[in-house]
């Protein structure tokens, strides 16, 4: 049986149990996380709300910007989108499959609090690419398809800025790749269709033109297709976790060496496209000594057979996977935990929650990604909690209320600032066919999820001091009102990055439970209340950059706030 809470790691062997013993001394005084979900939040399924019917394109990639903007964007070889590039812009590419002189967006800037819609003039092909936010809040995109296999592009929120790219940005095409940021502020881009290596991003030198080769990826193509957007996890001892459909690595990609090897996820089913499941890590749980790092445990849920896809394309959509596995990837002997999802799911994109639940949401219960091959789509978000005890009586697994939009292929989820998740995307089929089974879909809606009810309130941050701006180590005051009484066992504050998302894999993502003062949580003159925590030690814990911070209370987080931290 498993019995583990947010701010009690679990302890397999000798080694685990010492590295997780002294980042917990000062969290153990709360409650474990499960005691914050009330009952009232188990009782609400949560809610749909269609925040527009067209944005013009289909969000194919998302990103979220600290300005709380969303950019979205699909591929630039569809045909005419529906929403035009401002007058005088347009994109000429004798290679484009449906239109040589494109005068349509393929990309937008969504404004979810206005929901207004502009614009963006990409001009290479983003098809398939990858990305991630740069330390200073810019959006960082890398390669594609046609001419836009080796361009990486750069997008700066702000009122009227557009995409800038670099052609040749990438030392060799990247079509399907993964990315993520590392310590040093630079980003990795691992893998892609017949590239079976690793390289870094921005170019400031001749020496980042340097390509790095990664025979796992290799070793671990079992059909036709390679296995495309590797999971990419950044561990707490700075090495990278690899994840290619049923086995990873950990690399030590400034050594270029494999440090060490993991055990096959059991199951016999594949995870990466075209066998597409999702992958998150877990929230890492700070402590206050600044000493040890926190263990690391990574979910991997859903999936399909590593023949889903051949199949498919010959009219035979076999069940996708139940399955969901947990490694501790710093165990000194890890193993694979394994679950059930009450629902098989393919094509599932997994979102971490402030609170520090995992929402599983969209995909499809049979077939595999790829054009037209999924079926059965799942309309019910399931909310998983890794801390639920596995014991008769309880389960892991929440199943939600349903969209009313099936989310197939090249559909994305994105975690929001107030806490609702953004959906859209799917089945951008060329020349936006409408009148397809599962027709092209430019729909964006917001779910909100079991803590959103009304049943109780939800904290407000008032202040933070000394202000957005925080350095590693540092402490941490944040304010916040409160209706009713609260309770410090009950509160905790978190840290969340925004994603990358793509193909149901939210590249960069990354949460933190940070550690808190020993005095915890006090009341101030004014009747609010306060917290004191300290921000992560290390780059390697929190890659510089911009984070949501939230304070939840009670199963409930704020509203969050941006901090930058560097």
């Amino acid at each position: 049986m498993r019995s583990r809470d947010m701010f009690t790691p679990i302890t397999k062997n000798k080694a685990t149990a010492m590295q997780a013993r002294a980042s917990t001394v000062v969290l153990t005084m709360f409650c474990s996380f499960i005691l914050a979900q009330t009952r009232s939040s188990e009782s609400n399924d949560g809610g749909w709300e269609l925040l527009k019917k067209s944005i013009g394109i289909s969000a194919m990639h998302m990103a979220l910007l600290p300005n709380d903007r969303i950019v979205a964007f699909d591929r630039t070889d569809f045909g005419p989108s529906n929403i035009s590039l401002p007058a005088g812009k347009c994109r000429n590419d004798s290679r484009d499959q449906a239109l040589t002189r494109d005068c349509y967006a393929h990309s937008v800037e969504f404004d979810p609090s206005s929901r207004d819609v502009r614009p963006l003039t990409v001009l290479t092909d983003t098809w398939c690419s990858s990305g991630a936010l740069s330390p200073e809040g810019v959006l960082v995109q890398s390669g594609g398809f046609n001419d836009g296999e080796r361009a990486v592009r750069y997008f700066k929120p702000c009122a009227d800025c557009d995409w800038y790219e670099v052609p040749n940005g990438l030392a060799v095409r990247r079509w399907y790749a993964s990315n993520h940021i590392l310590p040093n502020g630079k980003m990795i881009v691992v893998g892609g269709r017949r590239q079976f290596s690793y390289e870094f991003i921005p170019k400031g030198s001749s020496s980042d033109f340097m390509v790095f080769p990664l025979a796992f990826l290799k070793e671990t193509t079992y059909s036709s297709e390679n296995n495309l957007y590797p999971f990419l996890h950044l561990s707490t001892d700075g090495n990278l976790f690899v994840f290619a459909n049923d086995r990873a690595i950990l690399l030590d990609y400034v050594n270029n060496r494999i440090v060490r090897r993991y055990p096959v996820m059991p199951g016999g089913v594949s995870r990466n496209y075209p066998s597409t499941g999702s992958s998150v890590l877990l929230p890492l749980k700070l402590g206050t000594d600044n000493k040890s790092p926190p263990y690391a445990e990574v979910l991997v849920c859903g999936g399909a057979p590593s023949d889903s896809n051949h199949k498919a394309n010959n009219g035979i959509f076999v069940p996708a996977s139940k399955t969901c596995g947990r490694l501790i990837i710093t165990a000194q002997d890890p193993k694979w935990e394994m679950e059930e999802m009450p629902l098989n799911r393919v094509m599932g994109d997994m979102i971490l929650l402030p609170t520090g639940d995992v929402l599983i949401i969209n995909g499809a219960a049979k077939g595999s990604a790829g054009w037209g091959v999924g079926r059965e789509p799942v309309l019910n978000p399931v909310l998983y909690r890794p801390d639920t005890p596995r014991t008769q009586g309880h389960s892991s697994f929440q199943v939600l209320n349903p969209s009313k939009t099936p989310r197939l292929y090249h559909s994305t989820a994105h975690l929001l600032s107030d806490g609702r998740v953004l959906v859209g995307g799917s089945n951008p089929n060329v020349n936006y066919n409408f009148s397809a089974l599962y027709p092209t879909e430019l729909s964006i809606e917001a779910f909100s999820p079991p803590y959103m009810s009304s049943a109780t309130s939800r904290p407000t941050i008032t202040w933070i001091k000394p202000g957005p701006r925080v350095t590693y180590k540092q402490k941490i005051s944040v304010g916040f009102d409160l209706k009713g009484k609260g309770e410090a066992q009950k509160m905790y504050l978190t840290m969340v990055a925004p994603s990358f998302t793509t193909h149901s894999f939210s590249m960069n993502q990354r949460m933190l439970v940070l550690g808190i003062d020993v005095d915890g949580v006090r009341q101030t003159s004014d009747g609010g209340y306060a917290m004191d925590g300290y921000a992560p030690s290390t780059a390697v814990l929190a890659p510089p950059g911009y984070y949501l911070l939230f304070v939840v209370y009670d199963g409930k987080p704020s509203k969050g706030k941006w901090v930058h931290i560097k």
